[in-house]
């Protein structure tokens, strides 16, 4: 694997949280809470913890390929997550300051790994083969994927 495009990556995950820290920090609170990604859709505290959670889970699948051999990782259900972990009575700063250090978290970890450690992988439960450069780039996908819907929320488009 290339380490340019590694550290490229990583890049985008560090500054990506950069990012929603400032789009948080400029809206309204009650526009974080009520304005919706349609009529069914998340709002911007939903997407938030949504972002929070699976960065964890993102760790946590990283983790494991470093300490087993082709982990297979679970799916989750992003919907049944929203009700469950109850989202919607979260404090936005709150979960942007749980995000904000477990990246910083992340980004350690994937800094620290050897040459050898990049090529271990494990089996994604819808892209199947999957190796630590994949996941890696992952999250800065899943980010801007969701710094976009974030910004169309508050856009009201």
């Amino acid at each position: 694997m290339d380490s340019k495009n590694r550290e490229r990556f990583i890049g985008i995950a560090r500054y990506s949280v950069k990012t929603l820290e400032h789009i948080i920090k400029t809206a309204s609170p009650k526009d974080l809470t009520t304005l919706r990604d349609g009529e069914e859709g998340w709002t911007v505290l939903e997407v938030l913890c949504h972002l929070r959670d699976f960065d964890e889970i993102f760790m946590a699948r990283a983790t494991s390929m470093i300490e087993q051999d082709n982990p297979h990782f679970a799916a989750y259900d992003h919907e049944a997550m929203v009700a469950e972990r109850r989202y919607s009575e979260q404090n936005p700063q709150e979960v942007l300051e749980s995000l904000s250090q477990h990246r910083a978290t992340f980004l350690a970890f994937f800094e620290g790994l050897t040459e050898e450690q990049w090529q271990r992988f494990g089996t994604h439960p819808e892209r199947g083969h999957f190796t630590l450069f994949d996941s890696v780039g992952q999250v800065g996908f899943h980010d801007s994927n969701h710094i976009e819907q974030i910004t169309r929320i508050l856009a009201r488009y």
